[in-house]
């Protein structure tokens, strides 16, 4: 890989960090290609790229990011998992395959809003519903309020047309 080349990896390479919303790394030592496709196919279905990258490659593109906080976990073999879009999704397929493939692909660590997350960090948010679902539980928080303020309304002339009722059999039956 000639000057030129490297220096096009790493301007990419830091126009992606930049946009990145989440920034995942891993090991990948002794993985096979089948499996490391699958996981490739995976990760793109959840809109996250993946890629192996030299390490000093990936410290010079994260100089003057947020992911520059990941500098100390630039040793062995590096793969980067990066996304724009939902950290969720990213972080359960990653913690999946890291669960199935525990003796050759594992987390290192991430990097979410410009915080370092611990492998534990990352399974937790794996862990978390995914955004539709999250967004099905607001709406339904704020719903609550709103229908249960109809259903007293609508207990009110109920009970009022029950009384009424009542009165009128009362009557007829004098």
């Amino acid at each position: 890989m000639n000057k030129e080349s490297k220096i096009q990896i790493v301007a990419e390479l830091h126009d992606k960090l930049k946009q990145a919303k989440a920034v995942f790394l891993a090991d990948f030592r002794g993985m096979n290609v089948e499996k490391a496709t699958q996981l490739r196919n995976d990760l793109r279905k959840a809109e996250v790229e993946y890629k192996v990258v030299k390490n000093t490659l990936l410290e010079l593109a994260s100089r003057e990011t947020d992911k520059a906080v990941l500098n100390p976990h630039y040793t062995g073999p590096t793969a980067v998992a990066l996304t724009s879009s939902d950290p969720v999704a990213a972080a359960k397929v990653l913690s999946r395959y890291a669960k199935e493939q525990q003796a050759t692909f594992k987390l290192k660590a991430g990097v979410l809003s410009g915080k370092v997350m611990t492998v534990p960090d990352i399974q937790a948010l794996a862990e978390l519903p995914s955004r539709e679902v999250l967004l099905a539980k607001l709406l339904g928080t704020i719903q609550a309020p709103t229908t249960n303020f109809v259903g007293v309304l609508a207990a009110v002339p109920g009970s009022f047309v029950r009384v009424l009722n009542a009165i009128r059999i009362q009557k007829e039956g004098n």
